[in-house]
């Protein structure tokens, strides 16, 4: 059974009866999980195996957990800092940095694969103009080339967990004081100027780094008059054919307030699609998952059900032994020794 081109979200800490008839319909191809879905780590376990259980391959499972002010599992997992820290510790001390960075990376991804996710949607590549406070810290930094090394290693460190890097959000949000959850932001800059600056770090790890990306509910009116998110300029001609990625493309939540512009749920989902994403995230509207299922008319894709199933995790590691080895335990105390978290619960003798 191929992927379909719908990701989408659960109401609770269990799957009922009529999640999991959705979650068997073609169309749908992935679940993103939230902190309403997160009660602890036996729990998750069990909430992924079920999910897993029901296709072959398995549904995707992803989850938004970059650290900081975004990080849907707390109790039981390490707790992160934002990624603007290291930024901020590349100015000073560099390859320190980009060994903390790995060893960050490594440890947020393997949390996640002990427990059955198959990727986090990170790293932020935005860069912080200090005007959306959306993003802020969590940003690696302002200056592109900052982000780009950091990012570097902090999916490096992902990869060794055997976890695929997904960034976000193409072509750049961090120049836009609208929140895209809220209203639909508009960036008033060339084009130029932002492929030397926001798509840099996309352009410089798209063909070596990621094999996922997430285009911005962000209008650039200098460009285009749809939201990149929406945009064959932005998804095909730029993102495919001049920077040349082959990796998928994801959107963000079609539910944000930065999509109502394109219609209803279904004009939603099927004008990104039409504009070269290949799953879009329908979340936080049960009844939309069901209109858009019920109404989206689309062909299956051999080429995106390629793309999308390089983004299942592989050689997953018991929770257990995990825990129990010292390269957790060393890459635990590299991030408290360089962003102390006074909650922490782990016994790390």
């Amino acid at each position: 059974m191929t992927l379909g081109p719908l990701m989408v979200d659960l109401i609770g800490l269990t799957l009922s009866e009529e999640e999991a008839e959705i979650l068997q319909h073609p169309l749908v191809g992935g679940v993103i999980l939230f902190s309403r879905n997160y009660e602890s780590p036996e729990q998750i376990i069990q909430l992924t195996t079920r999910i897993r259980a029901l296709r072959d391959p398995h549904l995707l499972i992803s989850v938004d957990h970059e650290g900081g002010r975004v990080q849907r599992f707390r109790h039981g997992f390490t707790r992160l800092p934002p990624v603007g820290v290291l930024g901020q510790g590349y100015e000073r001390q560099q390859e320190l940095t980009l060994s903390r960075a790995e060893m960050t990376g490594w440890l947020m991804a393997a949390e996640l694969r002990a427990v059955g996710v198959d990727f986090s949607f990170a790293p932020v590549l935005d860069l912080d103009y200090g005007v959306s406070e959306v993003i802020g810290d969590r940003s690696f930094h302002r200056d592109p080339e900052t982000v780009t090394a950091v990012a570097r290693a902090y999916i490096q460190g992902m990869k060794r967990a055997w976890m695929p890097a997904v960034g976000k959000h193409f072509p750049g949000h961090g120049a836009v004081e609208v929140d895209s959850h809220l209203g639909l932001p508009t960036d008033t800059r060339h084009f130029e100027d932002m492929l030397q600056a926001d798509m840099l770090p996309f352009r410089q790890l798209c063909n070596s780094a990621l094999a996922g990306i997430m285009p911005a509910h962000i209008v650039y009116e200098k460009s285009d008059s749809l939201p990149a998110g929406f945009s064959p300029f932005w998804i095909q001609e730029v993102l495919r054919e001049r920077l040349g990625f082959q990796g998928a493309v994801l959107s963000d939540d079609l539910s944000m307030a930065g999509a109502a512009v394109m219609g209803d749920s279904v004009a939603r989902a099927e004008a990104a699609l039409s504009a070269g994403c290949d799953m879009v995230l329908v979340c936080n509207k049960p009844d939309s998952v069901v209109q858009v299922i019920d109404g989206l008319k689309i062909e299956p894709d051999p080429l995106r059900h390629m793309r999308l199933i390089r983004l299942h995790g592989r050689h997953g590691l018991q929770r257990d032994t995990l825990m129990a080895s010292e390269e957790w335990k060393t890459a635990v105390q590299t991030v408290l020794g360089y962003a102390p978290d006074p909650e922490l619960e782990f016994n790390l003798a």
